[in-house]
């Protein structure tokens, strides 16, 4: 009988043997998708006896190369590289997404999904600037493209895999922010909200979307944290989090009525 070996199985193993750069399977074991991913971005080679499993891999790449490409060599048309094997391949598989360049993995992927909720999350800002400028809250439209402009780098640094240079929100820096929200009575002349249905529409529009940063963090925090190595992109998870505190201050400065001053001041 076969033995299928999955991502928990492997975390569970390697958590035990330490540090490895090889793992070599037993004949007769069948990797899952996930489990060849998770070992593709550990950098752990994976050693096999299995010629049956090899041959069968490189059969099924071929049949796939020749169908797309009228008979062409593989190696000679093949394009993509999908990362959970590092095999190669001439066709996109619809269950695959780009990582970085031609590299492939799973849409289930945890970046992946981290782009999904980035996305999301600037689709409901844009849902808020569309009722900001229906209610002519010229101000709140400005900060919350700022929001916008800030969540967009985001997810730049994240694709191309370059640090997050934007240090400041809403003309402030990060320390700034973080302070304003610790002490909203100090800094901003408010106490700590409890939002309610009372607040009205912008106070729970901006409450909402306080949560799906908060909500955008923890993905991201599931995505580039690994049990044995920690966090690899502490840049993108600290400014998701000093995100949320921006728009947390923006809430406080409804609350005192800096928008609505600003917008009869007009």
């Amino acid at each position: 009988m076969k033995k299928v070996l999955t991502e928990l199985d492997l975390r569970a193993e390697l958590k035990k043997m330490g540090p490895l750069t090889e793992l070599k399977v037993k004949p007769g074991t069948i990797l899952t998708p996930a489990a060849r991913s998770f070992l593709s971005e550990q950098k752990i080679k994976i050693i096999t006896d299995n010629k049956e499993e090899v041959e069968e891999e490189k059969k099924q790449v071929s049949r796939v190369s020749a169908e797309e490409n009228k008979g062409e060599e593989v190696a000679e048309k093949a394009k993509y590289l999908l990362l959970y094997s590092q095999t190669k391949t001439a066709t996109k598989p619809e269950v695959f997404t780009h990582l970085q360049g031609n590299d492939l993995v799973p849409k289930y992927h945890p970046r992946i999904k981290l782009r999904g909720k980035i996305d999301s999350l600037e689709a409901y800002i844009i849902r808020i600037q569309v009722v900001s400028n229906m209610e002519k809250q010229e101000k709140l439209l400005a900060d919350l493209q700022d929001i916008l402009d800030f969540v967009r780098n985001l997810m730049r640094a994240e694709v191309l895999g370059v640090p997050v240079k934007q240090n400041e929100i809403l003309g402030y820096s990060a320390n700034e922010i973080r302070e304003m929200s610790h002490d909203p009575k100090k800094h901003l002349g408010v106490e700590h909200i409890l939002p309610s249905y009372d607040m009205g529409k912008i106070m729970a529009l901006l409450n909402h979307l306080r949560t799906q940063v908060r909500e955008t963090e923890i993905v991201a925090c599931e995505a580039f944290t690994d049990q044995w190595l920690g966090l690899s992109r502490e840049d993108i998870v600290k400014a998701l989090n000093r995100l949320s505190s921006a728009v947390y201050v923006m809430m406080c400065w409804w609350k005192a009525g800096k928008y609505e001053k600003q917008r009869l001041e007009r």
